[in-house]
């Protein structure tokens, strides 16, 4: 494959594919939840998804030339839980796509109120499609003026903060102080509502885990991607606990409202009259990058599944391009996601947030496979070949359990809501059934 990604392309990937809607649009339902403690939650999923990257990067320095992670989970975790885990990334990522390719219609609709849906999606999918059939160093540019916005746009809230903390602003409620944030208790709903935070925030790291896919494709992997893997968690961590903590201290948590974009609400009120536009302009860029990771993605990944494949259509999504890009499976997955138009229009908008529910939800039993095939490397290298590893995980193995017991602890917290716990449920029903379409499949072949 043509190793076009540079540097700031991997990088930003990784962190454009974290930044969206979940800050942008939904920070303030979880401020709402955990208060100033939503910080603290922050940083530790922040630790886990850390050591989630560091065994990742272990992983893809051990052979640079996999498409994608999936390869190592069916080479240490077997055959049938490869199987499971790359056609479940696949579906996860097209689900995704599909919802962020109906919102940027009904962003566009903010300035334009009778544009249909479906003349957005469709615009926006021939765009991107081209952009990923050029080169991948097309899809990497793009993909990092789309990241580039969105850090602009916290960078500006955080420094906004600071400049009215510092001299002390006079807001709608109150003033811009650090005290707003000691203004009540660090746990104002308990630890419940610290816990139940915690879903909410891994489901925002969700695409750090995108840098798996780079390996193949990245100039010089073996010096890019350990960079990359050890700046992104902590620049993603900065981010949203940065701007979290100016949101905080420019408006007490209180006043924060949860049903509207907390970005919207504090710019408006310091005076910025344009601000719900602005925040549209961002969200809907938003939208667009993880459209643009989907495609990427997904074509990346259905040509991993598919070079193996004896079947003419499965031959045809396994080659790759004059360009060493898999086009076919670029297009393939670029026409599955359109179909989020024609789904729109026929299937109820509440069974479509339930699969999106449920294939967010499966990205635990990912990130989970990930560390445990790390693990079973590590066990398996010779103490010889150990300490020859020039990009080795802190804390093993120590850090695998941790990580572990995280995402365990997370899946035990979706237990406690109704729509978390159906998405639950579904997910492993999808999990198991997918486990024993394989299983019969390879008995009958």
């Amino acid at each position: 494959m043509n190793r076009g990604l540079k540097s700031r392309h991997v990088q930003l990937i990784a962190l454009g594919g974290t930044i969206g809607t979940g800050l942008f649009l939904g920070a303030g339902k979880s401020i709402h939840l955990a208060g100033p403690s939503l910080i603290l939650a922050y940083l530790i999923a922040g630790i886990a998804c850390f050591f989630l990257m560091r065994a990742l990067g272990e992983l893809l320095l051990s052979n640079t030339r996999s498409v994608s992670f999936i390869d190592f989970i069916e080479k240490y975790l077997g055959p049938k839980t490869g199987f499971v885990a790359g056609w479940t990334y696949l579906v996860c990522w097209i689900t995704i796509a599909m919802a962020e390719v109906t919102a940027a219609g009904l962003y566009m609709q903010f300035w334009y109120p009778k544009l249909p849906i479906w003349v957005t999606g469709l615009f926006l999918l021939v765009i991107l499609f081209l952009m990923n059939s050029i080169t991948v160093s097309a899809f990497g540019e793009t993909e990092f003026w789309f990241a580039i916005i969105k850090v602009v746009a916290i960078l500006l809230l955080i420094l906004t903060g600071v400049v009215l903390v510092a001299i002390h602003y006079k807001t709608p409620v109150g003033y811009a102080s650090v005290s707003n944030l000691t203004n009540g208790s660090f746990f104002p709903h308990g630890l419940s509502g610290f816990f139940l935070s915690f879903q909410m925030v891994v489901f925002s790291f969700v695409g750090i885990e995108m840098i798996g896919m780079t390996a193949s494709e990245t100039k010089d992997p073996q010096k890019i991607i350990p960079k990359c893997i050890n700046d992104v968690p902590i620049r993603i961590i900065l981010f949203y606990v940065g701007s979290l903590l100016a949101l905080m201290c420019i408006f007490p948590w209180q006043y924060i409202s949860p049903s509207s974009s907390p970005f919207v609400q504090v710019f408006q009120g310091l005076g910025i009259r344009p601000a719900a536009a602005i925040i549209n302009f961002v969200v809907l860029t938003a939208a667009a990058s993880s459209c643009n990771s989907a495609i990427f993605t997904t074509g990346r990944m259905l040509y991993s599944l598919t070079q193996k494949s004896d079947n003419k259509l499965g031959k045809q999504l396994g080659k790759l391009s004059h360009r060493g890009l898999p086009t076919n499976a670029i297009f393939f997955s670029t026409v599955m996601i359109g179909l989020s138009v024609i789904l729109d229009i026929i299937v109820p908008s509440g069974v479509f947030e339930f699969i999106s529910s449920v294939a967010t939800t499966c990205f635990l039993f990912i990130w989970s496979l990930i560390v445990v095939a790390h693990y079973r490397y590590r066990k398996q290298l010779s103490p010889e070949a150990t300490s020859k590893l020039t990009f080795k995980m802190p804390f093993f193995p120590f850090a695998d359990f941790f990580t572990i017991f995280f995402m365990i602890f997370v899946a035990v917290i979706l237990l406690f809501q109704t729509q978390t716990l159906i998405a639950l449920i579904g997910s492993v029903v999808w999990l198991i059934g997918l486990y024993l379409f394989e299983s019969y499949r390879t008995r009958v072949a």
